[in-house]
């Protein structure tokens, strides 16, 4: 609903998706919803994004994604 604003692709295919980022005073077409985190596999026949849980004790309501990255150690 709210559009990706940025893709990491690990080498081993899983792509991790942020979603839902909203800038003050330009239209949001969904206001009231925190930002996510997707998780989609590039090497399944039919990859869909799938929605990953955030740990209790984080903000949510404040969570507002620009970007992501990762580190592969």
């Amino acid at each position: 609903e709210t559009g990706s604003e940025d893709i990491d692709i690990l080498p081993n295919g899983l792509a991790f998706i942020s979603s839902g980022l909203k800038y003050p005073g330009i239209k949001s077409l969904a206001p009231d919803k925190p930002g996510e985190i997707f998780l989609m596999d590039l090497n399944e026949d039919n990859p869909r994004a799938v929605e990953l849980r955030i740990s209790r004790g984080f903000d949510l309501a404040l969570f507002n994604p620009h970007g992501i990255s990762t580190y592969v150690d």
